[in-house]
């Protein structure tokens, strides 16, 4: 191949190789963008095209599907939720860069299906003899939340969340939060 063939040579996505359903939501969670797997999850057992106003419904779904009011009034992204008899892990992702330049950041939501050999909370708490409330600062771990918003989640001190992480590292045998998040995923009942 010519390196002028190489340079104009041009790649596309195949939409439907995505596995997880997208959304892209403004600063006070209306709805910008979302895919068509998005779509399907979210209107299970109805089909997207069936709906009149798919857009609104979606809205409507998100706020009372995905987010719950934690503490005084502040939305929380919830980890997981179920669609029929499929569970999904629901990832939330705040985007500092100002969308449409009115200031105000986004949040991308990615809906990722739970596979048959996931991870479950009660196999890493059992194996390592986890309490309770380490399972939950584990669960807040593993979507990627930082300290202190695992503070704010669970409503506790961020100098708690780090006592609950020590212990968490101890009954693992591991010395870092990434090690916690390796071993949680390599352990299988």
């Amino acid at each position: 191949m010519s390196m002028q063939a190489t340079q104009t040579m041009q790649y596309t996505v195949d939409a439907a190789a995505t596995s997880e359903g997208f959304l892209l939501l403004d600063s006070v969670l209306r709805l910008m963008f979302y895919n068509r797997l998005a779509a399907e999850i979210l209107t299970y057992p109805q089909k997207p095209e069936g709906l009149k106003d798919l857009k609104g419904f979606l809205t409507a779904k998100i706020n009372s599907t995905l987010f719950r009011v934690q503490g005084s009034r502040t939305l929380w992204p919830i980890s997981e939720f179920q669609s029929g008899r499929r569970r999904y892990h629901c990832r939330a992702y705040r985007l500092d860069t100002p969308v449409n330049g009115n200031g105000n950041a986004s949040l991308a939501v990615i809906l990722e299906r739970f596979s048959g050999n996931s991870l479950t909370l009660d196999q890493v708490g059992d194996r390592f003899h986890l309490t309770v409330r380490e399972q939950e600062v584990l669960k807040h771990l593993l979507v990627g939340r930082t300290t202190k918003e695992i503070a704010t989640g669970m409503e506790i001190s961020p100098h708690t969340v780090k006592g609950f992480l020590r212990m968490i590292m101890a009954k693992m045998g591991v010395s870092t939060r990434s090690g916690i998040v390796g071993k949680a995923f390599t352990t299988r009942a």
